[in-house]
């Protein structure tokens, strides 16, 4: 863990309809100093939209060569890899050369839309990638929900994720850029 990271718990309790997947996470993050609280809760977004035994977090902002989580099949290669922010074009090139899918859930308002529209055509190109927008009021509530210790319930249903706590809850919606080819839902 980054030196100088705060560490937020979170115990995520998903409902995800979509894909029939049902359960309770216990995570551990590491926040690096540098990390907001919109990108942390989006990491958290990530991980629910996608959840899984074996979905684990890359190293983060301390490393610019692994994913922000990644999937892995029991060879060691990379069923699934999701970025968060508004990653490099070169670098999601090589990440879909290294795994079987890849998933951005790009945020960040008129920088995310600016990103998009520089590199869209590139990346229409890579088919094993898929890029998920989400608008800025998503984000902004998903931040507000920013705790040291967490217990979250997601529900998933027709692509609609609402996160609360026992005070919040927020409703995201993303926007689909860019369907990947193998992938229909979310």
């Amino acid at each position: 863990m980054a030196t100088g990271a705060t560490i937020h718990r979170a115990e995520l309790s998903i409902a995800d309809m979509d894909r029939n997947y049902y359960a309770d996470h216990s995570l551990t993050l590491a926040r690096h100093p540098s990390e907001t609280a919109e990108r942390l809760m989006v990491r958290v977004l990530a991980f629910a939209m996608f959840a899984d035994p074996d979905l684990a977090f890359g190293r983060g902002l301390s490393s610019d060569d692994e994913a922000d989580l990644w999937l892995r099949d029991r060879t060691g290669l990379i069923e699934l890899w999701v970025d968060v922010g508004i990653p490099d074009e070169k670098w999601l090139r090589k990440a879909c050369g290294r795994s079987r899918r890849v998933v951005v859930l790009a945020y960040g308002g008129s920088k995310a839309d600016q990103w998009w529209k520089r590199n869209a055509a590139e990346l229409q190109r890579l088919e094993n990638l898929a890029v998920l927008s989400l608008p800025a009021s998503s984000s902004a509530g998903l931040a507000a929900l920013t705790d040291r210790s967490m217990r979250l319930n997601v529900t998933i249903q027709e692509s609609q994720v609402w996160i609360g706590s026992e005070s919040k809850e927020v409703s995201v919606q993303l926007d689909v850029l860019k369907p990947d080819a193998s992938s229909a839902h979310h």
